[in-house]
């Protein structure tokens, strides 16, 4: 199960990212949700990616998912806006009607 943080403007979530990865892809783990895109590390090009990814992934606007911590670290933190943690939970819990919608891969961990 994804720990999932209320927090006052939506919910925050933790991502462990892999930048330069074969594929972009979004798998539960643990705690966190594990993270691969091709964007290389630089730059913040990864950190943009990965808001991205994470955003078609969930049914989200791009300006919905703002990093919170991690910006140089593959742990990070991401405020998810307007959606309370029940809604996200809803949303991970039926993977197949959310992951999915930009070809992304879902795989138990």
């Amino acid at each position: 199960m994804i720990d999932i943080i209320p927090h006052e403007l939506g919910c925050v979530i933790g991502v462990r990212a892999h930048a330069g990865g074969r594929k972009n892809e979004v798998r539960p783990a643990a705690a966190v949700l594990k993270v691969s895109v091709t964007a290389a590390p630089e730059k913040g090009k990864a950190n943009k990616a990965i808001i991205t990814l994470l955003a078609d992934s969930l049914g989200l606007k791009r300006s919905q998912i703002e990093l919170l911590a991690g910006e140089t670290s593959p742990q990070k933190r991401f405020l998810i806006r307007d959606i309370t943690p029940a809604e996200l939970t809803e949303r991970l819990a039926h993977p197949q009607d959310f992951f999915g919608q930009a070809g992304i891969i879902l795989r138990a961990v």
